[in-house]
């Protein structure tokens, strides 16, 4: 029989475990959380790789989930994602229904999708005319098919068409922000839609696996996002994206919903290997690209 003096320290182990554990869940939380009313980045550091976090604000209609913010990047780490590719994506229904709720003033005049029961079926070309050279992108609706089709639904309006794109990263995280015709990263369609893949192949209530880095990887295309409202829980996409030119660790809460062409990853290292000039966050690398880049015109077939 273990002595009191034996119970006594067991069960101090025992509490400094748990208040150990909730101290590194209440670490990752503030640190996966996002910050601030602007579209910005923020670092997260994890297995020594610098992680940047994409998000979309509007104070005016969305209320993100914290208020934590931004942590300087370590210039010393290494881009070398140590973070799994996403799940891979459960079938769904040939036929899926959509919801697009108000939410905000929009960039430009548009009316959210008229289409909300969509098909998964198909691969849409998307053809971007870019002042740096095409970008061509193949949307997956198989995956992702309420944003997929809301990205059709904004390409048929012009919504994209003489808009540039604001911000460059090529720390940690590799990608080029587009979307916002007001260009500066607090524009969107005037309505907001819930995630998709891969976030919905994660259990709901699993924290741990909504936090934890997948790899982004090089070519594809995905949604930036404000978190989920603190009130409702629902979704914030709207119309802004991040092209990745570089594989990249990131929580999976922005929707995949697309893959880049060779020609389309050729015009974005041609733009990134111009850099940009840190004027978002200098520690946390990112800002306007230095060589800009604007779409002309945007269309899908």
């Amino acid at each position: 029989m273990p002595s009191n003096e034996q119970r006594r320290a067991a069960a101090k182990r025992k509490l400094e475990r748990q208040l150990a554990r909730r101290a590194e869940r209440a670490r990752r939380r503030k640190q996966l959380t996002i910050a601030g009313s602007a579209l910005g980045v923020v670092v997260v550091v994890a297995a020594g790789v610098g992680i940047y976090f994409l998000t979309r604000g509007d104070d005016n209609n969305t209320k993100s989930a914290d208020s934590s913010t931004t942590t300087s990047a370590d210039a010393s780490l290494s881009n070398t994602p140590k973070a799994a590719p996403p799940p891979a994506a459960k079938p769904k229904a040939a036929t899926v229904n959509c919801a697009y709720r108000d939410g905000g003033q929009a960039a430009k005049p548009v009316h959210k999708p008229d289409k909300t029961q969509v098909s998964t079926s198909g691969s849409p070309k998307v053809s971007i005319d870019s002042t740096q050279g095409p970008i061509g992108i193949t949307l997956n609706p198989a995956e992702s098919p309420c944003t997929a089709n809301s990205f059709e639904s904004l390409i048929a309006q012009h919504f994209y068409d003489k808009t540039s794109c604001h911000r460059l990263s090529t720390q940690g995280l590799q990608m080029l922000q587009c979307g916002d015709p007001m260009g500066n990263g607090q524009g969107g369609p005037g309505y907001m839609f819930d995630n998709e893949y891969p976030t919905d192949q994660i259990a709901k209530g699993d924290t741990e696996a909504a936090q934890n880095p997948v790899l982004y990887k090089r070519g594809v295309i995905a949604m930036a996002n404000a978190g989920p409202d603190r009130t409702t829980g629902q979704g914030t996409n709207g119309s802004q994206f991040f092209l990745m030119f570089g594989d990249s660790p990131l929580p999976p809460q922005y929707t995949i919903f697309g893959t880049i062409d060779q020609a389309g990853l050729a015009t974005l290292d041609k733009v990134a290997k111009a850099g940009d000039d840190h004027s978002m966050d200098s520690s946390a690398g990112g800002g306007k690209p230095n060589l800009p880049i604007t779409f002309n015109s945007v269309t899908v077939s």
